[in-house]
């Protein structure tokens, strides 16, 4: 009896392992989280406080002078890649509000003089722009990072955790995490949820470590996918983190977090919380964020030189009382 007890007991387990291997490592991640365990990790993973009551910058506090020295190190080829995406003047599924673009002056205008000029107007939080969100885009229960609270936005602007706190800009290492090349696929399909199991996969294949202070760029091929088959409702499906990638994060100390669309796996999965990522990153960990990074070239730059890491800066507009801002991220080999 104990025998077969035993013989069917290691037979249960080799087929777990044949699960797991046949379907990659996200297999055993399929576990949903609910909104309670979105609203325990908000105190669970909190850095408020932890630079101080008063503190704006949150996680970019780990880009110390040493850290930017690291990144410096690792250009070697002196290749520069950008991660923004060209501005799209047309309207699209993603792209509702276009970027504006109004010419003031014309070589063509009678009595032309010696200069041309232009305007530009854009509503750059969505899923069409690259830009950054600083810590005053979101908030929890009343309260952005810190405890801040977002009744104090007014028309003029907010008063506190602007992206005017990271105008001396961001300079750190990079990494790109290439989700696709671990799946075997040119593209994630709208709606794929990441999973922790799938970040600590890459890591292990590309053999980079996420280290305090790093920007982690999650690549699902957007883009790529856009361009092969057409504009869709990113808002609505998007490949993303699924939430519980969050605490993966968090216990690797990042400073920002990046993607090629918003981070958050669309749908997120999980009822009553609609961007558990960007509730998690923004108002918890204090962690601003690059939306819709284009890194079809940053992919391909770094596939053809096995790197996956690199050096990364980023100047955002010092507007002030803004709540992010457009930007053109670079990457350095």
């Amino acid at each position: 009896m104990q025998a077969a007890m035993l013989r069917n007991s290691l037979l249960a387990i080799s087929a777990l392992a044949i699960l797991i291997l046949a379907c990659g490592p996200s297999a055993v991640s399929q576990s949903s989280v609910d909104k309670a365990q979105v609203d325990a990790w908000m105190q669970e993973l909190s850095n408020w406080g932890r630079w101080g009551d008063d503190d704006q910058k949150g996680t970019v506090n780990l880009i110390t002078p040493e850290k930017r020295r690291q990144a410096a190190g690792l250009v070697k080829e002196g290749v520069s890649v950008s991660l923004a995406r060209l501005v799209e003047k047309t309207q699209a599924a993603d792209n509702p509000r276009p970027f504006g673009h109004n010419m003031l002056n014309t070589g063509d205008a009678p009595g032309a003089g010696q200069f041309v000029s232009d305007e530009y107007s854009v509503a750059y939080h969505g899923y069409a722009h690259t830009h950054m969100d600083a810590l005053a885009h979101m908030s929890y229960q009343g309260k952005s990072y810190n405890g801040f609270e977002m009744a104090k936005v007014i028309a003029a602007g907010t008063p506190h955790l602007a992206v005017t706190n990271f105008q001396e800009g961001i300079m750190t290492k990079g990494v790109l995490m290439d989700i696709p090349r671990l799946k075997g696929v040119d593209w994630l399909e709208p709606g794929t949820p990441i999973y922790p199991e799938d970040l600590a996969a890459w890591e292990k294949e590309s053999g980079v470590k996420v280290e305090p202070g790093d920007v982690v760029f999650i690549y699902t091929g957007r883009w790529k996918r856009r361009d092969a088959e057409g504009d869709w409702a990113a808002s609505d499906k998007s490949a993303g983190l699924y939430a519980s990638s969050a605490k993966w994060l968090h216990e690797k100390d990042i400073a920002m977090l990046g993607s090629d669309a918003a981070s958050d796996v669309m749908p997120s999965g999980i009822d009553g919380v609609n961007q558990p990522i960007h509730q998690l990153m923004l108002v918890a960990l204090g962690t601003p964020i690059f939306d819709n990074c284009d890194l079809e070239a940053l992919a391909a730059e770094c596939r053809r030189l096995n790197r996956w890491e690199f050096m990364l800066t980023a100047a955002p507009i010092p507007v002030g009382g803004g709540t992010g801002s457009p930007l053109n991220p670079i990457a350095t080999f």
